[in-house]
């Protein structure tokens, strides 16, 4: 049988901002049979989404397909027409991006947006290619099929977005779609929910796809071959299976080694601080959006009675699905977003709630890194210039002793001294993350609000981030707090774990306890939902936890009720619905804001 697409010594070229030339994929070569998956796998800048492009005839701004020839079912499209690539793109091949949000026009419908390829390539009627968008949606186990084409891209969720996407994809039955880490955004239940309609659609209509990704657990559920990339250049081939138990290249070995997070060692000084004070207090927070009500209760409240505390030279966990309140916990504290009710302390004293009203050393003491690091620096400064301004605000330092410490300083994070005459344009995504975390020591705190900072990196990167966390935290005693929406990247992290769900806490306690039965019903969805590293996961997936999953995040009520009810496997309806939601001390160490007793709930689990 003929490969749909054959790629022979494919070479792209780019320049960077000062001119100069760089080949980002060097003569690389493979082929796809119809009606298979192929993943290329590999961390940022091994060239894989751009040779995905590539096979569209298409080359990202700055870059240029400089030699080589790719065959498309036949056709070489490196030597098509502006007007032939215009007719294959959008109908024969077509391009399932990582954000459906940007994606999407925020000002038109959803179902004209779906068909506009099929109207665009005259492929049939629009009526016959809105009836053909319906079934795709009931396809895509969408809710309420015949009319959620009627809304408008604010008015769905991240999951069901992401389907509507891949429903744009396959409206006009091409030969070849391409998935670029279409997942990759989103938290894990959503996640499983989304992967498994995919390999569902994929496989039933026998559709040709070519899967990006720098997940290894993601990949072995779709892929029925993986193409490994480094630095612009194939590093190993061959079947799913054959990759995962029998790796022959280091660099897939290490691939393979970051996929499963390691737990990192707790700072000495932790145990030394047991009887300490906690460096951060968070007592009975309530917060959100718009005026308050005379119970001060936000209009749109995103926490309810939140607290938490944390020992100096240890790490808290938060976790959660999109939307629970993980992100507003972190700008709450760092005074961003100021409590509508309850307060934060800071060693023991209470703190502002607005950053504007603390003192300059409250505010070194508290620093927050945010999920991209992109965003984070000012693409118009140095690196140097960068770390020298939190040096002289909380330090007064300048001129030699300020340039000694941004050596010091980017020597802590790993990054050479020479760094500080780079612009952030110049750098990795990697090495911008460090320059944060580098710019967050600059003021030399006492707690580091993390929130999803590596969710943006790959799986290598990634976990050389988390290493370099741990590291600091044993020479210096910094205390974290975790954001994150990746369960094993938490467990592997913290001391502590804290699962919010709707803006409440569902379940606190060490990351020992967490791994032991019984567990509140949400963190049970939320340990089944992490991807395993092996084919077959998401096959054997029960019902239960599809169903769980399928629900999506509730928003907090004004109720004491729980807010999971409607989703929970266990819910006892006219308790869990009605009465307010006792908080339980289980035997493991850990609480629970549950009405089934801990007896109930190992009996439950043993079912």
């Amino acid at each position: 049988m003929a490969p749909l697409v054959k790629v022979e010594n494919l070479r792209v070229t780019a320049r960077d901002e000062r001119g100069r030339l760089s080949v980002i994929v060097k003569d690389v070569s493979f082929e796809v049979q119809p009606g298979e998956v192929v993943a290329l796998i590999g961390e940022s800048g091994s060239g894989k989404t751009t040779i995905a492009l590539s096979l569209m005839g298409y080359a990202r701004s700055g870059a240029r397909i400089a030699g080589g020839k790719i065959t498309f079912d036949g056709r070489d499209v490196l030597s098509l027409s502006k007007r032939e690539l215009s007719s294959l793109r959008g109908r024969n091949i077509t391009y399932v991006p990582q954000s459906a949000a940007a994606s999407f026009n925020p000002a038109r419908p959803l179902l004209k947006q779906v068909i506009e390829s099929s109207q665009i390539h005259k492929m049939m009627p629009q009526a016959e290619a809105k009836t053909e968008a319906v079934a795709l949606f009931r396809e895509l186990v969408l809710p309420d099929p015949e009319h959620v084409g009627e809304r408008y891209p604010h008015q769905v969720s991240g999951g069901q977005l992401q389907r509507l996407l891949a429903a744009m994809a396959l409206v006009t039955d091409p030969k070849l779609i391409i998935f670029d880490e279409p997942t990759t955004a989103l938290d894990v239940t959503t996640q499983i929910e989304v992967l498994r309609v995919f390999k569902k659609a994929i496989k039933e209509r026998g559709t040709t796809a070519v899967y990006v990704s720098h997940d290894l657990a993601v990949v072995a559920q779709m892929a029925d071959r993986i193409i490994v990339l480094r630095d612009g250049i194939i590093r190993e081939v061959d079947a799913t299976g054959r990759i995962l138990s029998e790796p022959k290249n280091d660099y897939t070995k290490s691939l393979i080694a970051a996929a499963e997070p390691h737990t990192r060692a707790t700072a000495p000084g932790a145990i030394q601080t047991k009887a300490a004070p906690p460096v951060l207090e968070v007592k009975s927070v309530v917060a959100g959006y718009g005026a308050t009500d005379r119970d001060g209760v936000p209009v749109l409240p995103v926490l309810r009675d939140v607290g938490l505390s944390i020992k100096a030279g240890t790490t808290l966990g938060v976790i959660g699905e999109s939307g629970c309140g993980k992100s507003t916990l972190a700008r709450v504290i760092a005074g961003l977003l100021p409590a509508a009710r309850g307060e934060v302390l800071l060693d023991g004293a209470p703190l502002p709630r607005r950053a504007s009203q603390r003192t300059r050393d409250q505010l070194r003491r508290i620093q927050i890194l945010f999920q991209m690091a992109d965003t984070a620096v000012n693409p118009s400064r140095t690196v140097g210039r960068i770390l020298g301004r939190p040096l002289e605000f909380y330090h007064g330092l300048g001129g030699d002793q300020c340039r000694r410490r941004v050596a010091e300083l980017l020597d802590m994070v790993r990054l050479p001294a020479m760094m500080a005459e780079r612009y952030p344009g110049e750098l990795s995504g990697g090495q911008k993350q460090r320059v944060n975390l580098a710019r967050a020591l600059a003021a030399k705190p006492s707690l580091i609000l993390c929130d999803e900072i590596t969710s943006a990196l790959d799986t290598v990167v990634g976990a050389a981030i988390l290493d370099l966390l741990a590291e600091l935290q044993r020479e210096v005693g910094v205390a974290y707090l975790f954001i994150s929406h990746d369960l094993s990247t938490v467990k592997a992290v913290c001391d502590e774990v804290m699962i919010l769900y709707a803006g409440q806490m569902m379940e606190h306690g060490s990351r020992r306890a967490l791994g032991q039965r019984p567990l509140h019903p949400y963190s049970d969805l939320l340990i089944s939902s992490v991807p395993e590293l092996r084919q077959g996961w998401l096959d054997g997936i029960s019902e239960n936890v599809l169903k769980e999953a399928s629900v999506g995040v509730a928003r907090p009520g004004r109720g004491e009720a729980c807010s999971f009810f409607e989703r929970c496997a266990v819910r006892v309806p006219g308790r869990c619905d009605v009465e307010p939601t006792p908080l339980r001390s289980l035997t493991k160490g850990a609480k629970i804001r549950c009405q089934r007793t801990e007896e109930e709930l190992i009996d439950l689990s043993a079912r």
